[in-house]
């Protein structure tokens, strides 16, 4: 790949990027949001973390030592530290250094 076709593809994505971007404003307006846009804007984010956290669990194997202890305790920590400090950020890493000092212990 020369440097010339790089160019033109980082171009090209940066358009096709913005375009995607600012249809949303250009096609609604200021405003005049949908209502089943904004139902999905209630919704969605916990669909999303619920299909998380279904993901990330689903290779538990609680057939064999520890047991899925690590993840247990990795999903404790997320929704006690969630549920005090309503951070959701701040719940996350704490969840995941918890949980990659478990496996290594």
């Amino acid at each position: 790949m020369n440097s010339t076709y790089a160019l033109y593809a980082i171009l090209v994505m940066a358009a096709v990027t913005a375009v995607l971007r600012f249809f949303p404003f250009v096609v609604m307006g200021k405003g005049k949001t949908p209502a089943y846009v904004e139902y999905l804007g209630r919704v969605l984010p916990y669909a999303v973390m619920a299909m998380l956290v279904v993901y990330c669990l689903k290779d538990v194997d609680l057939k064999n030592a520890p047991f899925g202890l690590c993840e247990a305790v990795a999903v404790f920590v997320v929704a006690v530290l969630h549920k005090w400090k309503r951070n959701t950020l701040l719940s996350i890493i704490a969840g995941t250094v918890c949980y990659m000092i478990l496996i290594r212990l």
